[in-house]
């Protein structure tokens, strides 16, 4: 089946996000790119984009696209992608994977790094450690499978998300500030913000609890159309009772044994009629 098109957006190669990132959205993103695809919109904007689960995957585009996450490591490791690639190469072409590694680059503050330092050690992090944690990483060990840190994998795939990075505007803002001054009838969101329930996994300072309250006040007053990606909770449900609300099934393989598949409910929120 051929995948839906729209005149009014250009084609793009999509691309493999390159390091994984908890709460990444693998298993839900195709049916968000192809109901993405079916909004008209002048300006694509990700007010929490984290590694791009959904950015990246996307095969056209409108003329404008704006990404931006409140993490500076994310902001920056972008921002070195897209404008400092050939250093940023340089950087970690000599990086291997171990365990001693890994330990010395948790125990280094970031904000002693200089940015294109800071990048190769959040890329590093988020490729060894398990499961894409943030916060409270661990040395991933894969039985039978090769070092995560491979240069030679790594390398094409870097290569190609500088291609991708071209011409999009990269931000490091709190969500409320970068909606705000990107809002516009032409604007689409795309939020991916934290899971109820899980809001420390990004960082303590990152997002609360209490901005999911915060988020459905500036949602609520938005000029543009919104899709929100989140995770099935009671209290979700009631927060953002006044949008449209799908409910979706999503599948996992983590922590199961081998033929066995598991379900997680998650819900479309959207102010999009139903």
């Amino acid at each position: 089946m051929e995948s839906p098109s729209n005149p009014d957006f250009s084609p793009i190669a999509p691309v493999r996000p390159v390091a994984p990132y908890i709460g990444g959205k693998r298993n839900l993103a195709k049916r968000l790119v192809e109901r993405i695809l079916t909004l008209p919109h002048k300006t694509y904007a990700e007010p929490f984009v984290g590694m791009g689960g959904v950015f990246f995957r996307r095969a056209q585009a409108p003329s404008a696209e704006v990404i931006n996450d409140y993490s500076r490591d994310v902001a920056n490791l972008f921002r070195i992608l897209q404008r400092h690639y050939v250093q940023f190469m340089d950087t970690i072409k000599f990086g291997i994977t171990t365990r001693t590694e890994f330990e010395r680059l948790i125990a280094v503050d970031p904000d002693t790094l200089t940015d294109l330092e800071r990048a190769a050690r959040f890329l590093y992090l988020q490729r060894t450690a398990f499961g894409g944690k943030v916060s409270g990483r661990n040395f991933g060990v894969q039985i039978g499978q090769g070092a995560r840190f491979d240069i030679t994998k790594l390398a094409p795939m870097l290569e190609d998300i500088h291609t991708r990075l071209s011409g999009v505007v990269i931000e490091c803002l709190d969500f409320e500030a970068f909606i705000r001054r990107y809002d516009r009838p032409g604007t689409l969101f795309y939020l991916d913000p934290p899971y109820h329930g899980s809001e420390s996994d990004y960082g303590r300072t990152l997002f609360s609890r209490d901005d999911f309250a915060r988020l459905e006040g500036v949602l609520r007053g938005l000029s543009g159309r919104f899709l929100m990606s989140i995770n099935d909770t009671p209290e979700i449900r009631a927060i953002f009772a006044e949008f449209t609300i799908e409910e979706v099934t999503t599948t996992y393989s983590v922590g199961l044994k081998a033929g066995e598949k598991g379900g997680a409910a998650e819900l479309i929120v959207s102010n999009l009629a139903a």
